[in-house]
């Protein structure tokens, strides 16, 4: 297998946490999105929506990370819950987290870290922040009694909402704040097969030598 990715893709590294943790053989295949590659004919023939991830599997293609947690999942029988029940749970957190957690996450980092500061459109950045604090308020709430996100084992919809809690570049976000989202975090750490975003896929940024 292969998938598309650069290392400061949270929505790339939920898949690439996926495929390490349910023990499967991949490769991950750097795209320099920064710099316009996602854009380039080349790309847009392999995914005509011009993103990351795409996951390559022989014949198949597959594009958006929930698609691609869905299939590793029901490939490997891993990670997807342990009955019809769970299987709605998982989905139903998958879902939230695309459109409440994830996306608010990824456009508030890009701007605060990778937009030159003369190109932030004043007053985005506090709106999303805001937004965001009530999705880390549901995401503690919901873990208070619980050690998954759904269901009785770690899931894909753990990984869905955690992947970019571990980015080191600020965006408004301070573990010590959400102590439940904190000890979820650790506990997903510990588990066999978990490792840091950039030390799965290569990185775009490389900062300068301290």
């Amino acid at each position: 297998m292969k998938l598309y990715s650069f290392g400061e893709s949270g929505n790339a590294y939920k898949c690439a946490l996926a495929l390490e943790m349910a023990d499967l053989e991949w490769e991950p295949v750097f795209v320099d999105f920064f710099k316009g590659e996602a854009r380039s004919p080349e790309f847009k023939a392999i995914n005509e929506m011009g993103e990351v991830p795409v996951l390559v599997d022989g014949d198949l293609t597959l594009t958006q990370s929930g698609v691609i947690l869905d299939y590793i999942s029901s490939k490997t029988g891993k990670l997807g819950g342990r009955s019809a029940a769970e299987r709605r749970e998982v989905l139903r957190w998958l879902f939230w987290d695309n459109h409440k957690l994830s996306t608010q996450i990824g456009t508030t980092r890009f701007l605060m870290n990778f937009l030159p500061s003369e190109k932030r459109p004043e007053g985005v950045i506090p709106f999303l922040q805001g937004r965001l604090k009530a999705s880390y308020t549901i995401l503690n709430d919901h873990l208070s009694g619980r050690t998954w996100v759904a269901g009785e084992a770690v899931t894909i919809a753990d990984l869905s909402c955690c992947a970019y809690l571990y980015y080191p570049e600020p965006f408004g976000f301070d573990r010590k704040d959400w102590p439940r989202i904190d000890a979820w975090l650790d506990r997903i750490a510990a588990l066999p097969g978990w490792k840091h975003p950039y030390d799965l896929m290569q990185r775009a940024f490389v900062p300068a030598p301290a």
